[in-house]
């Protein structure tokens, strides 16, 4: 026999507040994360997340969309959100074996099954920032599938803030909100944006919540850097340095902020290029970040 919700509760607050114990509380679907008087201009985020047949973005194809809008205020609290969508598509190929296993989802899943992209469309349009937890993975899959919202200003929950200076160590999504004392079934889509808006509008140390910070990270400057025409030998200093490969223009990339520029530019003078060649550097927004 279960027991009642709130002796479980009075259990898991006794438990917390033992130095050896830490409870974690599943993830429940709300309409609202703050509740009292907002401050400032209301904003609307749009959470998303995509699980496709692979990591190849030329090639590999989404199966399953989810987005789900939130309205958050000066303060990066957020104050409500909407219902979330979800929706699969048929690839039009068998999936790999690997891909079922890590998001449960089988061929017979996916028959038939399409996008809305008029409903996807407006609801990405809706945004004044998309938020995604690995965006240079889900923007390009995002912009090929829906061409009509290219350009929305996107931000990066994993690789624009500093997780160690907020109190964490890692940045994998499942393992950040744990050590905010939730869980939830991860690798699936719906589940993945509710845990990441949960996660958004945690209060770091400091007072600020999380969404807050990602807000300051994404307005400031940053560059990308292409090292066009890199020797082949400075392939392991490039990956060392987090350079990422881009497979279709055949180079490596990365994105840096501001302050690193000159540094990141003497390095690879100095480590990749040697006098024979220098590498292609573009200012970036949140509207080009992530793109291919």
């Amino acid at each position: 026999m279960n027991a009642p919700v709130a002796t479980l509760d009075h259990a898991a607050t006794l438990l917390d507040a033992h130095p050896d114990f830490r409870v974690l509380r599943r993830l429940q679907p709300v309409d609202w994360l703050h509740k009292g008087p907002a401050q400032g201009e209301m904003r609307v985020g749009v959470a998303v997340d995509v699980e496709t047949t692979g990591l190849d973005h030329d090639n590999d194809r989404i199966i399953e969309l989810a987005i789900q809008r939130f309205r958050f205020d000066a303060l990066g609290r957020v104050t409500q959100l909407g219902k979330a969508r979800v929706w699969r598509e048929d690839p039009g190929m068998p999936l790999d074996p690997r891909i079922t296993k890590l998001t449960g989802l089988m061929d017979q899943d996916l028959t038939g099954q399409t996008i809305d992209e008029t409903a996807a469309a407006d609801l990405l349009a809706s945004a004044d920032i998309i938020i995604a937890h690995n965006a240079a993975f889900d923007r390009p899959f995002i912009d090929r599938r829906l061409p009509a919202i290219s350009g929305k200003p996107w931000a990066c929950s994993m690789a624009e803030l500093d997780w160690l200076e907020l109190g964490f160590d890692g940045r994998a999504l499942g393992h950040l909100v744990s050590q905010c004392g939730w869980f939830y079934e991860g690798h699936r889509a719906e589940n993945d944006i509710l845990a990441l808006i949960y996660l958004l509008a945690h209060t770091a140390p400091d007072g600020a919540t999380i969404m807050a910070r990602l807000m300051e990270a994404s307005q400031r400057p940053t560059y990308r850097i292409n090292a066009v025409e890199a020797p082949f030998e400075a392939k392991d200093a490039l990956k060392a340095k987090a350079y990422r490969w881009d497979a279709a223009m055949r180079f490596w990339w990365k994105t840096i902020p501001e302050e690193e520029l000159e540094a990141e530019r003497n390095w690879l003078d100095q480590n990749v290029y040697i006098g024979r060649g220098s590498p292609a550097i573009f200012p970036q927004t949140a509207c080009e970040r992530y793109t291919r």
